[in-house]
């Protein structure tokens, strides 16, 4: 079964930026922002006021030549240097007057008159789910992002960025061992989940996985604290569903994506080696354990609405009362921290159910959940068979999408999403220089004197309200393109 969500917009009436291959959704250098799922590990948090290099790149002019042949000859031991063939890359969508419909009357239908000729000649991807102006540029910055990891697999000597970079790329690409592999590289985590005894077992193998990023059912991390933002705090959060958001464990109107979902834990429990029958039985009691937990949770709707809601400071002493089946001052030991004097235990009433599952839930149905989780979280980079049924379920089932992008697209997705930065620091050379930076930073200093002069000349707004509106103002932080300091990844080539 299929729930078509999938978006075509047009945006003729969008800024069209013309650019050789940037879009600042692409690579975690130039990002803006990250979302917030109220499901996952993600924290809300405040946000620093960030231009999207969208529009930087093609205000900056990133009409540069990435060659540079007598740099190359000047030094002829260096590593090769990153070029990009814009030939190569996908177009862009730009306003075209041809793309308005004149055999519609734009006082009747504007829509029509400004979007229909584009829609028509624009389906949507296969492996996509919408598509627009701004997917088209995603899809040029993928482009050099593939040219950038295909030159640092190449390398014969490669050293810093460029080998996390080639590492990562030929890793992902070499399909034939990762299918001869099988399961065998989750080996050693199903085993230990297998050897869980009991509610304080299960207790340590959470405060572990933590220990190793691999943590499950809670979310954990550092952000702003509310009231002082200047400082960091942890927070711990509500996680551990499979779904989307709570309501698809009760509402009538989501009876078929729950089936789908308890039919898509039988078989990647049978992938994982448990026999059809026992994986069938398994996947009725991780629905029962999900649904328990979503019970306690709070939907989406609702944190977006309260995000107080993600602060409730505690100190360990009435955090371990909350929760006596998993002391927090024992979670932070392995996590090779000191203790806070204080943490945020978002949605205590989650914790507090979860530190009863802790002692009345069998370790059976421990087991089945967290090696469910496991295999689950691990199957897009696993063999064809754990790849094509997590791409049936999330993608086709829940989202509509009906083709799988191809390989080296979902193996880029995964560079960027644990090397970013590494490829973002690639990224820039070919389609962000330095000097176009620069140019941008000179612009925006140039509006946000603009907008304090124009604070400062409103007639309308009184002095108090003024100065407010300054402070404000003075608390803007742009940051263009890329870090000042990019991150340093020794220690991990």
């Amino acid at each position: 079964m299929t729930f078509d969500t999938r978006i075509q917009t047009s945006a003729a009436l969008q800024w069209r930026v013309a650019l050789p291959g940037t879009s600042a959704n692409h690579c975690k250098a130039l990002r803006a922002g990250d979302s917030v799922n109220a499901n996952a590990s993600s924290i809300l948090k405040p946000r620093i006021l960030v231009l999207s290099l969208a529009i930087a790149a093609s205000l900056a002019g990133c009409d540069k030549t990435s060659d540079s042949p007598a740099a190359a000859d000047a030094n002829p031991k260096a590593a090769p240097a990153l070029t990009l063939d814009e030939s190569k890359l996908p177009p862009f969508n730009q306003f075209k007057a041809a793309d308005l419909d004149d055999t519609k009357n734009a006082c009747v239908d504007f829509s029509g008159f400004v979007n229909g000729k584009w829609l028509a000649a624009n389906a949507i991807p296969g492996d996509r789910t919408s598509w627009g102006a701004f997917e088209m540029l995603g899809e040029r910055s993928i482009a050099v992002q593939q040219q950038l990891a295909e030159q640092a697999a190449a390398m014969t000597d490669p050293k810093g960025v460029e080998k996390i970079v080639g590492d990562f790329w030929a890793t992902g690409m070499d399909e034939a061992t990762i299918e001869a592999q099988g399961i065998a590289p989750l080996k050693t985590r199903l085993d230990a989940i297998d050897a869980l005894a009991d509610g304080p077992a299960v207790a340590e193998h959470l405060r572990q996985s933590f220990a190793k990023g691999e943590g499950a059912l809670f979310g954990f991390g550092p952000s702003a604290d509310f009231k002082d933002s200047s400082m960091n705090i942890a927070y711990v959060a509500q996680a551990g569903l499979g779904l989307p958001d709570k309501g698809y464990y009760f509402d009538a109107d989501k009876k078929k994506e729950r089936e789908a979902y308890e039919l898509h834990i039988a078989k990647v429990l049978e992938l994982s080696g448990i026999v059809a029958a026992d994986a069938a039985k398994q996947a009725k009691d991780v629905i029962a354990f999900e649904t328990r937990l979503a019970k306690v949770s709070k939907s989406s709707e609702e944190l977006s609405r309260d995000v107080s809601l993600y602060y409730n400071p505690v100190s360990i002493e009435d955090a371990d009362k909350k929760t006596p089946n998993f002391p927090w001052s024992k979670f932070f030991v392995p996590q090779g921290i000191a203790a806070p004097k204080m943490f945020s235990m978002a949605i205590p009433g989650f914790h507090a159910e979860f530190d009863r599952m802790l002692a009345d839930t069998t370790v059976a149905s421990w087991k089945s959940y967290l090696r469910f989780h496991t295999v689950d979280s691990a199957s897009p980079f696993l063999g064809k068979a754990f790849v094509e049924e997590n791409f049936n379920f999330y993608r086709k089932t829940m989202r509509g999408q009906k083709e799988m992008k191809p390989r080296w697209k979902r193996v880029l997705e995964t560079v960027e999403g644990q090397a970013g930065e590494a490829l973002g620091q690639m990224y820039v050379k070919v389609a962000f220089p330095a000097e176009s930076k620069a140019r941008m930073e000179e612009l925006v200093k140039n509006l946000s004197a603009a907008l304090k002069g124009r604070i400062e000349g409103l007639a309308w707004m009184s002095p108090d309200t003024k100065k407010k509106a300054l402070e404000k103002w003075a608390t803007f932080t742009p940051k263009i393109g890329y870090p000042d300091k990019w991150r340093d990844w020794a220690g991990l080539e």
